[in-house]
């Protein structure tokens, strides 16, 4: 059976199609009784009204697209559960993309979005897509950053007049990552810890860069910068696993880690107790991240930065309905920083 029309309801209900889609869409006066006869053909005739059609209507798709490196991490899904719980009740859906911290994977994502016409996207940028994202602004494209900024490096992208591409100014929430890595870092030194091994993520990220500038500077402060152990990782369990191998080949091994990502920092304590090392006795660690399984080890001792992906979620939110709504037209972007403790499970 072939899906009924707009116009085979109005034809129905004796109507013209103009008024059925004020029945449909609730604007303009329409009689009690007229009402009712519209909803009845509807039900009898099952129409469906096309989501594609009125989206072109009323040019909005009611579509969030969010592009994350991780849709796994629990972190990034806190972003995005508090995203949702501010742009849902405003009939907004999310649309959940991952790009698995490859640069060109996250090029198709943005264009595919793009074309999807969704009515903004809240982007955490795996790097290198300035002249990409330049291009979707300048065709309208409403955008929001979360977790990481974009950098000049990544805008050293000659055009035909010769000039670099330059960083478009957008919105971001994020974290404080440089104080938040140095209190980490200071945490593990105050203990008397000095050969340190830290697992740092890529560098080509604000995070990753920032944050192994938090623990530099906390290791330059006490005068054992070249006692630092170094271990690029890539913000995955995996990583952390190769870390902790790295480390415990070392002749001078190191008596702490400071992980710089949740991810990671579960593959580390999962490689120190298949290495049978007790945590904190035989290796103290302090996680940029609470990691849920670390208070299922006996005696953990394990520092964290005590992050709130809820509470960034609930601002990005609240920024990108200001953007929809056309509310930004004399705001200047700026950053939103938020500023997190170091706790400890004891």
């Amino acid at each position: 059976m072939s899906k009924a029309t707009i116009k085979q309801v109005a034809g129905e209900a004796g109507v013209s199609t103009a008024t059925v889609s004020r029945v449909l869409n609730d604007s303009g006066y329409v009689s009690p009784e007229v009402k009712e006869r519209v909803f009845g053909v509807i039900a009898r005739l099952n129409y469906q009204p096309s989501a594609i059609a009125r989206s072109l209507k009323q040019d909005k798709t009611f579509m969030i697209g969010v592009i994350v490196p991780d849709i796994a991490n629990p972190y990034f899904m806190g972003i995005s559960r508090g995203i949702e719980d501010v742009v849902g009740p405003e009939g907004f859906q999310l649309m959940f993309c991952s790009a698995g911290e490859a640069p060109d994977k996250e090029a198709r994502l943005l264009q595919l979005l793009h074309e999807k016409r969704v009515d903004a996207i809240v982007l955490a940028t795996s790097g290198g897509n300035v002249a990409n994202i330049n291009g979707l602004l300048d065709n309208g494209q409403r955008m929001v950053l979360i977790d990481r900024r974009l950098e000049d490096e990544d805008s050293a992208i000659q055009g035909d007049s010769g000039k670099e591409a330059s960083l478009p100014k957008l919105d971001l929430v994020a974290e404080d990552n440089v104080q938040s890595a140095y209190e980490l870092t200071k945490a593990l030194l105050d203990e008397g810890h000095v050969r340190i091994g830290a697992v740092n993520g890529p560098t080509r990220v604000s995070t990753g860069r920032d944050r192994l500038e938090g623990v530099l500077r906390a290791m330059k402060e006490r005068g054992v910068e070249d006692r630092l152990l170094l271990y690029s990782g890539d913000f995955s369990a995996e990583g952390g696993v190769r870390a902790v191998r790295q480390f415990l080949n070392e002749a001078e091994k190191p008596t702490a880690i400071v992980s710089l990502n949740n991810q990671m920092s579960l593959g580390v304590l999962l490689e120190l107790v298949r290495s049978g090392l007790r945590i904190p006795a035989d290796m103290a660690v302090a996680s940029f991240g609470e990691v849920e399984a670390g208070r299922l080890l006996k005696e953990p001792g394990l520092y964290y930065v005590d992050q709130h992906p809820y509470e960034m979620g609930l601002k990005a939110g609240e920024l990108l309905l200001r953007l929809i709504r056309g509310e930004d037209d004399a705001h200047s972007p700026a950053g939103h920083i938020f500023r997190h403790e170091v706790k400890r499970i004891p």
